[in-house]
């Protein structure tokens, strides 16, 4: 899964991301509909972390693993975006870039979804989805975003 081209068009697609031998489970899981992070099992530490790292950024430790987030998250902060000129984006806009705290502890930049930007608050309970980028390396490309929990279910 690499930053292949739009559907046989030869152009280079600035959307997709690149995985490699070391983020590829993570894009696998994604493509399964499940979100994942780093857990670190070095003692006194057990930090989660997002992005993906081969290493604990709190402790330095390499004995990191993979774990399956709840996919609860709540928002910490957004922006709305009226331009990005870099294709295709452009296409897209307005949307929300925000960032989440997860659950699990860690931060994550992602984009929300089906909710307009005047329901937004800080501190909103949301839940992960996963929106189709279409084509990469072989397979269909989906990447986390979030959505609104369903009010008094947590999901």
């Amino acid at each position: 899964m690499t930053g292949g081209t739009a559907s046989g068009s030869g152009a280079a697609r600035f959307d997709l991301p690149e995985a490699d031998a070391f983020t590829r489970p993570y894009w696998e899981a994604a493509a399964a509909g499940r979100l994942l992070v780093r857990r670190c099992r070095a003692e006194g530490c057990g930090a989660a972390h997002h992005y993906p790292r081969e290493f604990c950024p709190y402790c330095w430790s390499e004995d990191v693993v993979w774990e399956q987030a709840g996919g609860r998250a709540t928002l910490y902060t957004w922006s709305v975006v009226h331009r990005n000129d870099l294709p295709p984006f452009g296409e897209r806009v307005p949307y929300v870039a925000a960032v989440v705290d997860l659950a699990e502890g860690p931060r994550m930049m992602t984009r929300i979804v089906d909710c307009p930007a005047s329901a937004l608050r800080i501190g909103m309970a949301l839940r992960v989805a996963f929106r189709n980028l279409g084509p990469g390396d072989g397979a269909d490309v989906m990447i986390p975003v979030f959505r609104p929990a369903e009010e008094g279910t947590g999901t």
